[in-house]
């Protein structure tokens, strides 16, 4: 893979043969009627926002939508946990973005306290089967986990809180985010040794680097999504950078 550190220039050119690339493989999710869900999971600053902001940039906003659902009203908190994601699902012809998904339930509440053990082992016991069961109905369902070292985590949180244009993207979550570093760790682990399947993979991402981290995962998406140009990707996602969980 070429590289792109210290090259702005070079990192904007694959930009944007990456870009074209997508745009070819929503037309033919348009025209085949195809239903396409993306998870974007990972640790607090970790990209997850510029990622998703760069793969949809030139994309058709009909058939594209980005979901981002914030904390639970009182009535979703009386629904089946899923409910309020099942809704959130792509149409035919559509691509679905999740920035961050049901998995919270696996990471910042089980970490917080914010649900209850028997919530917690319900959602790890029936995730696979919800999971395999949008699969089955024709879902292409992608997984993508975002990891970041911890002394460049606690970089750009200082960065974010110092910036006026990204403060709006701090929260109380954050502070504690280095405080339980070892405590997400685990979560981490857990979530993945457990809802790691075959059919429903786990994609990590290592994103200290925020350009190669972009590239690599649209090069991934473009190689896991069936279409007539997928092929014609001259570059491969770089295996050191993206790789399924237990391929490492």
């Amino acid at each position: 893979m070429p590289s792109v550190n210290g090259n702005k220039a070079d990192y904007k050119k694959q930009l944007r043969d990456l870009q074209v690339a997508l745009v070819k493989l929503q037309r033919h999710v348009i025209a085949n009627r195809l239903r396409v869900l993306i998870l974007v999971e990972g640790r607090d600053a970790s990209g997850k926002d510029g990622l998703i902001k760069r793969i949809v940039q030139h994309l058709s906003p009909r058939e594209t939508r980005v979901v981002a659902l914030g904390k639970s009203t009182e009535r979703e908190q009386l629904q089946w946990y899923f409910q309020r994601h099942v809704a959130q699902l792509p149409v035919d012809g559509e691509i679905v973005l999740c920035n961050r998904s049901w998995y919270n339930r696996a990471g910042v509440e089980k970490v917080m306290g914010f649900c209850t053990a028997y919530e917690y082992e319900c959602f790890m016991l029936t995730v696979n089967d919800f999971e395999h069961l949008l699969i089955k109905s024709g879902i292409i369902l992608l997984k993508y986990y975002l990891d970041i070292s911890r002394p460049e985590q606690t970089r750009r949180l200082a960065e974010r809180r110092k910036d006026p244009l990204t403060q709006w993207k701090t929260s109380p979550i954050d502070a504690t985010a280095i405080k339980h570093w070892k405590d997400y760790t685990v979560a981490r682990d857990e979530m993945f040794s457990r809802t790691h399947s075959e059919m429903s993979p786990w994609i990590i991402v290592k994103t200290d680097s925020k350009y190669a981290a972009r590239l690599n995962v649209m090069r991934d998406l473009l190689q896991r999504v069936d279409h007539p140009e997928r092929n014609s990707n001259a570059t491969a996602a770089d295996p050191a950078l993206i790789y399924a969980y237990g391929s490492s």
